[in-house]
């Protein structure tokens, strides 16, 4: 993807675009949909294209788990939830979610992706929310694992 990008003479650069900024959004219409994308940005004459991507990472998994497991109380049923987490390990270290964008006359163009694997874990990790509060770090410190876009 990257030398995709390149060899159509833009520059990348990392960042993710927030909802708070005006944008439209490029439709998806199957797994390379993405080159086109990066050729609209060229033909725009945009100079570069902003790039982000979430992988997955075990602390993320982790936490999932062990907040899953802490809310469990008799007479709960999260042994789907559980399996469901489980089965996110083997994603460990794989991208899951990826934006490009590129701007063009004071609006943001984004195009958007996600596995289901990693929609699943947004799924999860909603659950985990709405049941308990914040996942919360090794720290104690309240993080939202599902909105984190950085790059590490």
């Amino acid at each position: 993807m990257v030398a995709f990008i390149a060899g159509h003479g833009l520059r990348r650069f990392n960042g993710y675009v927030t909802e708070e900024v005006p944008a439209v959004f490029f439709e998806e219409e199957g797994p390379d949909s993405w080159k086109d994308f990066v050729e609209h940005a060229k033909a725009s004459g945009a100079c570069f294209v902003t790039m982000n991507e979430v992988a997955l990472e075990k602390a993320d998994v982790a936490i999932l788990l062990e907040q899953l497991r802490d809310q469990s109380y008799p007479g709960a049923d999260n042994a789907i939830e559980l399996e469901e987490a489980e089965h996110l390990v083997k994603y460990v270290g794989k991208v899951g979610y990826l934006q490009l964008g590129f701007a063009h006359q004071g609006v943001m163009f984004l195009f958007e992706t996600s596995t289901e694997w990693y929609e699943q874990f947004q799924e999860l990790i909603e659950t985990v929310t709405d049941l308990g509060g914040m996942v919360l770090d090794d720290d104690g410190c309240g993080h939202d694992h599902g909105h984190d876009h950085d790059e590490d």
